[in-house]
């Protein structure tokens, strides 16, 4: 029994040298790719390439990352920053010299090299064994001048006697090197591709600089928001309320009939006033939230939507309050930039909470039938949303194509 599970591995060992060595063929390409694109980023077709390189490079590496993980029955874990659907020159140089893409491309360079020496040695020491124990069988029907070439030329019964024994050291020599080439190609992944601890914590703080810039940024932006709503709003209608007040103080000392219609109008603009501070109360944090939970208050804006939404919250738990706010405001834009640009005559809005290894994760969806072609832009709702996702280290997706649908999908970690 022991045989057969050592014969097994063997065996198991020379599959995956050879799945590598025609994986290495691909890693080559990727390598004289990446090198070309290297070599024209002196034009701006090599930077507009860069993205599209780095998503293939990773899809490439998260193979090797499967592979090397059902060899050995262990997951090499990836971490990468993300790829923003319109990078700049800032975001796409920050991309090419990141950890993960010098990891990455150097696992391509030596991958394309070492795993196919060890995927051709293991299939060839097994077929030179083979060969060497066939020598004396065929070696004398060969022309003298092209004899049989092993370790030595074949030209006689006494050159092929010793051919079993060169076989024997062939098996034995396969036999000890092939796993431990398979162990090392499985290792040269695990080491090269998993990201490491510094490079983790690197990371982490490089996402946590980003993350309070943009929450400064959403904080700023909320304030501007704040301040602009109370000076076109409700400050305009206080001091339309004190010049009324005014004009009725005046009527009652000079023609008291006119006052009363003056004061009642004072009272229309105070009301106006308070209604609107009211609004601006309930955007900064919404009393909704506190009484229904996130649920409920989706349910609220999903029933005062214009354009037919259909819910599921099904999959919803609780959050901190300010993911939840946040997650508010969200849908609430999501929902304004759907009936103000989409032309939809129908959204679909759901929201959940998804468990992975980093957490617990709420997941937006929001997908409507309208004519798409949705871009985010400087000012835009949809840049309001990223801005407003970023501060709490969430992504977002838009996929808008002409024609439509177009799908807004944002998550936003609940660890906070």
């Amino acid at each position: 029994m022991q045989w057969t599970e050592r014969l097994n591995e063997r065996w198991r060992a020379v599959r995956f040298l050879a799945v590598e060595a025609g994986a290495a063929v691909v890693s080559l390409c990727f390598l004289v790719v990446g090198l070309v694109i290297g070599a024209v980023l002196i034009l701006i077709v090599g930077w507009l390439a860069v993205p599209a390189y780095v998503r293939a490079l990773r899809w490439w590496a998260g193979r090797a990352r499967v592979r090397a993980g059902r060899y050995t029955g262990t997951v090499v874990g990836e971490r990468y920053p993300q790829i923003t659907d319109h990078p700049g020159f800032d975001d796409l140089r920050r991309l090419l010299t990141a950890q993960s893409t010098r990891r990455d491309f150097a696992w391509v360079a030596v991958h394309s090299i070492a795993a196919l020496t060890a995927g051709l040695l293991a299939i060839g020491l097994p077929a030179a064994a083979l060969n060497s124990l066939a020598i004396p069988f065929y070696w004398w029907a060969l022309p003298p001048d092209e004899p049989v070439s092993s370790i030595y030329p074949v030209t006689s019964w006494w050159g092929a006697a010793p051919m079993p024994l060169v076989a024997v050291g062939y098996v034995l020599l396969g036999w000890w090197t092939i796993p431990a080439m398979a162990r090392g190609i499985s290792g040269l992944a695990s080491r090269l591709l998993a990201p490491r601890r510094e490079t983790e914590l690197s990371e982490r703080v490089s996402a946590l600089t980003a993350s309070r810039a943009a929450a400064l940024d959403a904080h700023a932006a909320e304030l501007r928001r704040i301040e602009r709503d109370l000076h076109d709003g409700a400050q305009n209608r206080l001091v339309a309320v004190v010049m009324m007040l005014g004009l009725a103080e005046r009527s009652l000392r000079v023609d008291p009939d006119q006052a009363l219609p003056q004061l009642l109008r004072a009272q229309d603009a105070a009301s106006d006033a308070l209604s609107e501070l009211r609004t601006l109360v309930h955007d900064i944090y919404p009393p909704i939230l506190d009484e229904l939970g996130l649920g409920g208050a989706v349910s609220a804006l999903a029933g005062r939507c214009t354009v037919p939404c259909v819910l599921d919250v099904d999959g919803l738990r609780r959050a901190p309050a300010a993911v939840e706010a946040a997650a508010y405001f969200v849908v609430a834009e999501a929902l304004t930039n759907v009936v103000k640009h989409s032309g939809a005559e129908r959204v679909q809005l759901t929201i959940g909470t998804r468990d992975d290894a980093a957490g617990a994760t709420m997941v937006i969806d929001v997908l409507d039938d309208g004519h798409g072609g949705a871009v985010e832009t400087a000012g835009s709702g949809l840049a309001g949303i990223r801005r407003r996702v970023a501060a709490f280290e969430g992504t977002m997706t838009v996929q808008s194509p002409l024609g439509g649908p177009t799908r807004l999908e944002v998550t936003l970690p609940c660890g906070f």
